[in-house]
């Protein structure tokens, strides 16, 4: 049953610019494609799944760092318009803000190149700074796309104040065992899955021997492992469960993954079951892949329920 009060969600991650130009399909190494359409969008991994959770109805607090300049306040402006806390977003006069170069095909498969700016000065004090923040939460988010050093600050400030970490590996960077270790929910993908496994998870044998791998070695209490095409498999209580995919015509897969982790966190702090919560996030990020862009294609809480009842 899900709790009265919404739940409150500290993301500590990174907040980019998208420049995104769709053309008819990936370019190859020395090719040259002709774009058609080109935009802007607001993207970051952490500021996608600040914006996914905050739309779904949790109250969500940033933590993060962008550069003086219009990309940086037009990212704040756009967090603070879906009603997330920007406190702890730090302005820095000196590094750019991160911008990501997105080609889109039209077949909906992206093509991304991320300059981190202002990322990768996030560091441990601002972590430090941002301690209420994350000893209030009822879950904090990580991801990859900021310094490993501030990934593990983040870690032992939540785990100090027994408050639950999720991560999502994202992009896939080797990650210290003590880490692996403090965290409650692990969200990797297929590639970054087999990262940490050293074997590829490309069928359901795979899958699921690296799922339970994971869990036993690091005492994590969940593993959901994103598997594309073929759905989700979640991984607790030593046991394997598979949920399925919703089947949706793809416009654009950016932020995909990110719409998966909003809607697994706020399920998870509402206090639904993990199969409930995955089949939750697997119907936010179906949404997500029907519209253009990161965040603006992250659907609000009343459009999934809507998806989801028309299912059922």
């Amino acid at each position: 049953m899900a709790n009265k009060t919404a739940p409150k969600i500290t993301v500590v991650g990174s907040l980019n610019m998208d420049l995104i130009v769709r053309a008819p399909h990936i370019p190859a190494p020395g090719e040259t494609v002709t774009g058609r359409t080109f935009s802007t969008a607001a993207g970051g991994k952490g500021a996608n799944q600040a914006v996914a959770a905050a739309r779904l109805g949790a109250q969500v607090t940033m933590v993060g760092c962008v550069g003086d300049d219009a990309h940086g306040r037009a990212l704040i402006s756009g967090l603070q318009a879906d009603g997330i806390r920007t406190d702890f977003v730090r302005v820095d006069g000196k590094a750019a803000t991160g911008v990501a170069l997105i080609t889109v095909a039209d077949s909906g498969e992206n093509s991304i190149v991320v300059s981190p700016g202002a990322n990768h000065t996030l560091s441990p004090a601002d972590v430090s700074a941002a301690e209420a923040a994350i000893g209030g939460a009822d879950m904090v988010l990580l991801q990859l796309e900021i310094p490993l050093e501030t990934v593990t600050a983040a870690v032992q400030m939540a785990k100090k104040h027994r408050v639950p970490v999720l991560l999502n590996p994202a992009p896939a960077h080797p990650l210290p065992d003590e880490v692996l270790a403090s965290v409650t929910y692990f969200i990797p993908n297929e590639t970054e899955t087999a990262l940490y496994c050293g074997f590829p998870v490309s069928d359901d044998r795979g899958a699921e021997k690296a799922a339970g791998q994971l869990s036993e070695r690091f005492g994590m209490e969940m593993v959901v492992l994103t598997l594309g095409s073929r759905g989700a498999l979640l991984h607790t209580g030593g046991q394997n469960i598979y949920v399925p995919p919703f089947s949706v015509s793809a416009v654009d897969t950016t932020a995909a993954g990110d719409a998966f982790v909003g809607g697994f966190a706020v399920a998870i702090t509402e206090g639904r079951a993990p199969v409930d919560a995955a089949q939750f996030a697997s119907a936010v990020a179906a949404l997500s892949v029907t519209k253009a862009g990161a965040q603006p294609s992250l659907p609000r809480r009343d459009a999934v329920q809507n998806f989801l009842s028309q299912g059922e």
